[in-house]
């Protein structure tokens, strides 16, 4: 067979004893994964991103999957991505992870049509600064690491609270409220073909939807409209990349705004996809020029 690899992290491979309470997410992925790509002549081994005795040149490609620990040391892992693209091939880019792992790529999708809610800036969250964010931005607002992911250091702060220590460059928005009443819609993309949707929502009483933090998710079919404006999202990329998730939340005037666009380590949902695993086998091959062999 031949050998893909699927970057993982010590957060998140089995057996691990840093494993993230939410590492479940990893054994989903793989378990909708080993039997498509088997079927397809791939053998899929999950590996840690950071394993120094790894032969990446071993592996025919190599899938960048839950490497949820990244954002502690950005520099090292797109290192090491550039490291396994001179070994392999790798997906997606070393290139389009170093774009999408800092935040502010959504400046530049902005610039491209994108409609994002209300951000500023802060390199360094001050008492002054957060004021001026306050005025700006009113007084309920949500502080987001500029790089990072699943909600790690985020805060949401109400005018008048103290300041948590943020000594990370952050990203701030105001609190909309849509991600309580609706939640945030996710939007996959495989070799860039619509795959699936889902609803994600908090818990009651959160705000964040992720599954740590007692999220749930439901598959769901867009709107036309909806599915329409994650299309043009993923149309601003001005490429294509193996996989893409797309996630959006609604305005008060009911179209979608950009939350995220996910191309570094996002989780695929398979459960609200089940035919994830046999899009992105079937992708892999066509990208690998692999038709035929192996099986």
């Amino acid at each position: 067979m031949t050998r893909i690899a699927y970057l993982a992290s010590r957060v998140t491979l089995p057996g691990s004893p840093f494993r993230r309470p939410d590492a479940f997410e990893h054994d989903r992925m793989m378990a909708a994964l080993r039997p498509a790509f088997a079927s397809e002549g791939l053998q899929i081994d999950d590996r840690d991103w950071a394993d120094p005795t790894v032969d990446w040149a071993s592996y025919e490609a190599v899938l960048i999957g839950t490497c949820w620990d990244y954002w502690d040391r950005p520099v090292a892992f797109v290192d090491t991505l550039r490291r396994i693209e001179r070994a392999t091939r790798l997906f997606n880019s070393a290139d389009l992870v170093a774009w999408n792992s800092h935040k502010s790529y959504l400046k530049t999708l902005e610039a491209r049509g994108a409609r994002l809610i209300p951000t500023l800036w802060i390199n360094s969250v001050t008492g002054s600064a957060a004021a001026a964010a306050f005025a700006t931005l009113g007084d309920d607002l949500v502080f987001k690491r500029q790089v990072g992911a699943g909600a790690d250091g985020q805060h949401r702060i109400r005018r008048g609270e103290d300041l948590p220590d943020m000594p990370q460059a952050m990203m701030v928005q105001p609190f909309l409220r849509r991600i309580q009443t609706e939640g945030e819609l996710s939007f996959i993309f495989i070799d860039g073909a619509f795959s699936h949707a889902l609803l994600k929502q908090a818990a009651p009483g959160d705000y964040r939807i992720q599954s740590s933090y007692g999220g749930v998710d439901t598959a769901l079919v867009p709107e036309a409209a909806d599915l329409a404006a994650a299309e043009a999202m993923h149309a601003a990329l001005g490429e294509v990349p193996l996989y893409a998730r797309i996630d959006m939340l609604r305005d008060e005037d009911g179209a979608l705004l950009l939350m995220e666009l996910e191309l570094i380590e996002p989780y695929l949902y398979p459960l609200e996809g089940p035919e994830l695993g046999p899009r992105l086998a079937a992708a892999l091959v066509r990208r690998l020029g692999l038709a035929g062999r192996g099986r």
